[in-house]
């Protein structure tokens, strides 16, 4: 048994490590280590409520409007705080906004570069690929960068500021949007829309979205040149490699929904939630979620639901090996992200996947491009749904004594904050993050977490260091391991 260590990785949002022990050039067992603590939970126990709006989104530079979404959403069931629809339709925007920022990012300058590499030279794909992707020189990069740009000018626009704005509150959005603004608001999208359908799908959004299985994904994928649009770049990079088998996910997927509160007239816009195991979508019942502390350098006994979490740092706890906790949901763990809510609100193209092979490198990266054509979609609706000169935002009077949870979707999966307050402080508050469900140490059981499973069995070539195929199955999960040891 030979043992690999991987680590630091660059492209990666965090400080992680992954130790791999191999037999037989693969993977035979996995250890995923989050070696930064940072302790956000700790900084906010005896804060004002309210000062959770500040603290909280600072958490990460990547994802802080998922950050400020929960805690808003935390505090507005602390008080029950009601929220007029532009305030509904605004926070979910600018939470849109973030998570396609996040897609496009990862794809274009996190996971696509890899394929650029000189490990891959030998493949007849390979000219295409570093043309297009290669980090620094790619065409791909200055195009996605240009994009990105025009989705900040959004957030700016309809939050103040990119990241950790403070217009998102409990009772909606402080930033009230002018007529001029909402017309601002429709150029901004008219020339992202112009950047996926121009570059990423070669296609009509709607033409993407339409595709009605995985058969039709083939068959469209064929109706044009590899070279019209990225998705079938990847397609044909994927099937090339088989990333369809690689990174084989725990089976059970969750989605606490997101976008609920500004689905339109059809209900279509918004993701649900569930639990997909065994075959299929299941309600999901958040009371069976627990933190198990059993490989995590923190003090603790039986695994507790995150209302009663408790964080107390302990560096030098025997066969503890990472700063992340293990949510578990009722024992087991669960995989979250894009691919876990196509799957879940059936997306027909993951349905068909998901259903047939459960998640894996194809299967992760596919979903977030498929979401990404349907966040635009519903982005530029939710935008003429927008009533300037109307309220975005309700007065927030909150209780000195109660508890609130506040839960939504991040780009990278299911979040949520659980609060306790007492004599009008924060006695207690709990995060659990998307890449805190996928990067999880294992537990009493001695159970892996998501990719800590999805990394056995996967190819080590001989006198490989980098473990090009773990890094693939890593990046696939696209982690933040700042959000996760927060």
């Amino acid at each position: 048994m030979k043992t690999l260590v991987l680590g630091p990785f660059n492209r990666v949002e965090g400080d992680l490590e992954v130790r791999l022990e191999i037999a037989d050039g693969r993977v035979a067992s996995a250890r995923v280590r989050s070696p930064l603590y940072r302790g956000f939970e700790q900084i906010l126990h005896g804060k004002e409520p309210l000062d959770a709006l500040v603290i909280v989104p600072r958490v990460c530079g990547i994802c802080s409007v998922s950050q400020s979404v929960a805690a808003a959403r935390a505090l507005a069931d602390l008080g029950d705080v009601p929220m007029p629809r532009n305030g509904a339709l605004a926070t979910d925007l600018v939470l849109a906004c973030e998570n396609l920022a996040d897609h496009l990012s990862h794809f274009y300058l996190f996971f696509m570069p890899d394929f650029a590499r000189p490990v891959y030279a030998g493949e007849p794909w390979h000219p295409m690929i570093e043309r297009r992707f290669r980090a620094l020189t790619g065409t791909a990069s200055r195009a996605l960068i240009r994009a990105r740009a025009e989705l900040l000018q959004l957030m700016g626009t309809l939050a103040g500021k990119w990241p950790h704005s403070l217009s998102l509150q409990p009772g909606g959005s402080t930033k009230p949007l002018q007529p001029q603004e909402r017309l601002r608001l429709i150029t901004i999208l008219a020339t992202v829309r112009d950047f996926l359908e121009q570059q990423t799908f070669g296609d009509r959004l709607e033409a993407v979205v339409a595709l009605e299985g995985e058969r039709e994904l083939a068959a469209w994928a064929r109706s044009a040149p590899v070279e019209q649009g990225d998705l079938r770049r990847f397609l044909a990079v994927s099937d090339a490699l088989g990333l369809d088998r690689l990174g084989p996910g725990p089976g059970r997927l969750m989605s606490v929904g997101s976008f609920r509160r500004a689905r339109d007239a059809t209900g279509a816009a918004g993701f649900r939630a569930g639990l997909w195991s065994d075959g299929q979508v299941r309600a999901l019942d958040l009371t069976q979620v627990s933190e198990d502390l059993s490989a995590s350098w923190m003090r603790g006994g039986e695994p507790l639901h995150p209302s009663r979490g408790v964080t107390t740092p302990d560096a030098d706890k025997p066969g503890a090996y990472s700063w992340c906790k293990a949510p578990r949901l009722a024992g087991q763990p669960v995989e979250v992200g894009a691919v876990a809510r196509q799957q879940i609100d059936g997306q027909p193209i993951i349905r068909d996947l998901v259903t047939r092979d459960g998640t894996n490198v194809h299967n992760r990266v596919l979903a977030r491009l498929l979401e990404s054509a349907r966040l635009l979609i519903a982005m530029e609706s939710w935008v003429r749904e927008l009533e300037p000169g109307r309220p975005f935002c309700e007065p927030t009077e909150l209780p000195a004594e109660g508890e609130g949870v506040g839960l939504t979707e991040a780009a990278r999966g299911s979040l949520g904050h659980w609060l306790q307050v007492r004599h009008g402080r924060l006695l207690n508050y709990q995060i659990i993050a998307p890449t805190t469900w996928n990067f999880s140490p294992r537990d009493a059981q001695d159970t892996p977490g998501p990719l800590e499973q999805a990394l056995v069995g996967a190819p080590v070539r001989p006198g490989e260091h980098t473990a090009i195929a773990a890094q693939h199955i890593v990046r696939s999960f696209d982690p933040c391991m700042a959000c996760t040891v927060h």
